[in-house]
């Protein structure tokens, strides 16, 4: 008997082993685009059940910032009531944190992750689009919006503009003032629409690439 011979049923218990490995290393890998996808595809859903018109939705959008590089803004919802800006995060288990705190906790049975402080997170964006709007809109009228899916349970006291679930949208609901007439609000949306960079896996390679070469300092 020849090798070949000797490891044949070997072999043929293991072909399929090879591609569970593959797709299991490639789940870990595009695990949190997908989640961070799946959250924002939840917020969309909220703005269609509880935000009609007049308010206006843009989704996944990069822009460019004043480093040389982009910055990722999950939704801005347009309205005349003014502009928010929504960073969705798709966390589940016990979330702690602060305002001030540099990085939050999250805490799943007895494993604990950190991330960064989405409030901080959101202020680069809001900075980045009072940029793109400086002659258009005034600060003022853009308000952060965080918001964690109804998985997650908030172990601290939270700011009133961050939220659990579909709960947000009465938050931006609770603004009746009319700031921005109709001709600006159009306005808006096409500068942010020409300034927003093409939607691409070399836009989002560019942005991570960028990212990484800020955190570690290179």
């Amino acid at each position: 008997m020849n090798t070949t011979q000797m490891f044949a049923p070997l072999y043929s218990m293991l072909w399929w082993i090879i591609p569970l490995f593959l797709i299991a290393g490639a789940w870990k890998a595009f695990k949190p685009f997908i989640k961070g996808k799946v959250g924002e595809l939840v917020v969309s859903a909220h703005v269609k059940l509880y935000l009609k018109e007049p308010y206006i939705l843009l989704n996944d959008l990069t822009l460019p910032d004043a480093e040389g590089g982009t910055t990722q803004i999950d939704h801005i919802v347009l309205s005349p009531y003014g502009l928010f800006v929504v960073e969705t995060k798709n966390y589940t288990g016990w979330i702690f944190g602060g305002a001030r705190q540099k990085m939050w906790t999250q805490k799943i049975y007895k494993k604990t992750y950190k991330f960064q402080n989405p409030l901080h997170q959101n202020y680069k964006h809001m900075k980045v689009l009072e940029d793109v709007l400086e002659d258009i809109l005034e600060p003022e009228f853009m308000h952060s919006v965080i918001v964690f899916m109804p998985e997650s349970e908030f172990k601290t006291a939270m700011p009133e503009n961050l939220f659990r679930g579909a709960a947000w949208t009465d938050y931006v609901k609770s603004f009746q003032q009319e700031v921005i007439p109709v001709m600006k609000l159009k306005r808006i949306q096409l500068r942010i629409e020409k300034e927003v960079l093409e939607k691409s896996w070399k836009t989002n390679r560019a942005h991570v690439d960028h990212l990484r070469q800020k955190n570690t300092g290179s």
